[in-house]
């Protein structure tokens, strides 16, 4: 029998020999491994054998335990940056190093798929950093903050940080009110369009973190000082007090390229380009107030129909003003034909919530009549086809809408005024199709593709209407079609709505 030995350790004064004894292999006798422990002279014999761990009992005494050592302190904020930067730079320099000539070849002989797997994930890393910076500098440092001083630019930039990157909404809050607070301190126009965008900014994020009370009195308040500042500048101007010929030194802030220092330019303004501004933005800010009142989250229709009807006024009012006086000196353009329109759709669509029909159809024909997009157009018309299909036929002493169809029409029967109504509602159903078919082009939008579908819808409920009940299910089965292949679903759930009332009926 042969025996192999293996190693031998020396520990703290004494020598361990581990042997392995080993037999060797046969068919009938199985493998039989032996561990002796044999002990130096200085062990006494028969004493057990234990296994200790040996620790440092410099001063200290023998029976005193060690004490437990307490974990080292974070390193302070000032030093993070120093310590990310030694950490990249040995990174970097690691990575030097695998692009030596010697290392390539032998990384890449080793393992070619990890290397070129490793590169491809730091040029996408090294990417993604690149266009991450980009894209803070071209957002944070854009002209939206370098035209303020640098206080109300580090306070705009912080409000937004905590509005969209690491939302919190206290925080936020309290670099919007700084900023404002700022802009008192600085002597800025509370009437300049950086200061009235800080509040309108406020207002958005409040709205968009569902905070409609606040976002609406933030509203209300800057649309009260527009109408007192608008008051109080033609009252001066109707006694003669107000120079308004002369410029006005509006100010506007600005900074630096580097942003530190405070810079306050003054932009030449007449008194009357004064008012057009900031009338335009009240107007602005009315449609704006509407449709805050007319969201689910408020439902306040009649506050929302109030400010709609202040706008669309003051809109026609300064409108007719101008094409009366004339512009006065510096005074500017006014509301383009779309804005005035759009107000007046809006302002059709509230009549239209409180079954005024009567009401908006007058608003939609003023609305197409300034309307200069094709598409568009098609949707006004759908809304004038609508609304001729529910005129009221009693109730009113005289409805306007009979003297814009038939100078006749008001002595006819109720049936008569019926027919009427519905004859021009399938007319203007029928136009919308036709021109949502026409634009082609960059002048084709989707809004063209669901105002024919619209169209259908509406054609197959008039035809219902007038009792032609084949002529209505080839209108709707035209509008199930034409709705899916353009992914409009509204008009699918509408049409299928009208083919499941024809089969009821």
């Amino acid at each position: 029998m042969s025996a192999a030995r293996i190693s031998t350790m020396r520990t703290a004064g004494s020598l361990r020999h581990l042997s392995i004894l080993q037999t060797p292999r046969c068919r009938s006798a199985p493998v039989r491994i032996q561990i002796a422990l044999i002990k130096d002279s200085r062990t006494r014999a028969g004493a057990p054998c234990l296994q200790c761990r040996f620790q440092s009992t410099s001063g200290r005494p023998n029976n005193q335990q060690s004490p437990r050592q307490a974990p080292p302190p974070p390193p302070p904020l000032s030093a993070i940056p120093r310590l990310v930067g030694r950490a990249l730079w040995g990174s970097f320099r690691n990575l030097g190093n695998i692009f030596k000539s010697e290392t390539w070849r032998t990384q890449f002989r080793r393992n070619p798929e990890e290397l070129v797997l490793a590169i491809a994930v730091l040029l996408a890393a090294a990417g993604i950093i690149g266009y991450a910076v980009r894209l803070y500098f071209t957002y944070f440092y854009s002209e939206q903050f370098t035209r303020y001083p640098a206080p109300i630019a580090k306070s705009l930039r912080r409000a937004l940080y905590y509005s969209n990157y690491a939302p919190d909404p206290k925080l936020a809050l309290k670099y919007y009110k700084l900023a404002l607070e700022q802009c008192d301190e600085l002597g800025l126009d509370h009437f300049s369009d950086d200061v009235m965008g800080i509040k309108i900014q406020l207002a958005a994020w409040l709205e968009k973190i569902e905070n409609f009370d606040n976002a609406t009195k933030v509203l209300e308040n800057l649309l009260s000082d527009c109408k007192r500042w608008v008051e109080v500048m033609e009252k001066s101007v109707k006694d003669g007090t107000a120079t308004t010929s002369s410029l006005l030194r509006s100010q506007a802030p600005s900074a630096d390229k580097s942003g530190q220092t405070t810079q306050i330019d003054e932009v030449p303004e007449t008194l009357w380009g004064k008012r057009t501004r900031i009338l335009g933005k009240a107007v602005g800010i009315s449609v704006k107030l509407a449709a805050l009142y007319s969201d689910e989250h408020l439902l306040k229709p009649d506050l929302a129909h109030e400010r709609l009807v202040w706008a669309v006024e003051t809109a026609l009012k300064e409108l007719q003003r101008r094409s009366i006086e004339g512009l006065k000196e510096g005074e500017g353009d006014w509301m383009s034909s779309e804005q005035i329109g759009g107000a007046l759709e809006s302002l059709g669509h509230s009549y239209e919530t409180k079954s005024q029909f009567h009401l908006a159809l007058p608003l939609f024909f003023q609305a197409l009549r300034l309307s200069q997009n094709p598409c568009h157009s098609a949707v006004l018309m759908n809304n004038i086809a609508i609304s001729f299909a529910q005129q009221p036929t009693t109730g009113l002493v005289a409805n306007p809408v009979d003297a814009m169809l038939d100078p006749t029409l008001p002595s006819k029967t109720a049936a008569e005024k019926r027919a009427a109504y519905l004859e021009a509602a399938q007319r203007w159903a029928t136009n919308a199709k036709q021109h949502a078919t026409e634009p082609q082009g960059e002048q084709r939008t989707p809004e063209c593709d669901e105002a024919c579908a619209v169209a259908l819808c509406n054609l197959g409920d008039i035809a219902k209407m007038l009792g032609n009940t084949d002529e209505a299910r080839r209108m709707f089965e035209q509008a199930i079609a034409k709705s899916k292949e353009v992914g409009f679903e509204p008009g699918v759930t509408q049409a299928e709505a009208g083919l499941r009332a024809l089969s009821k009926a």
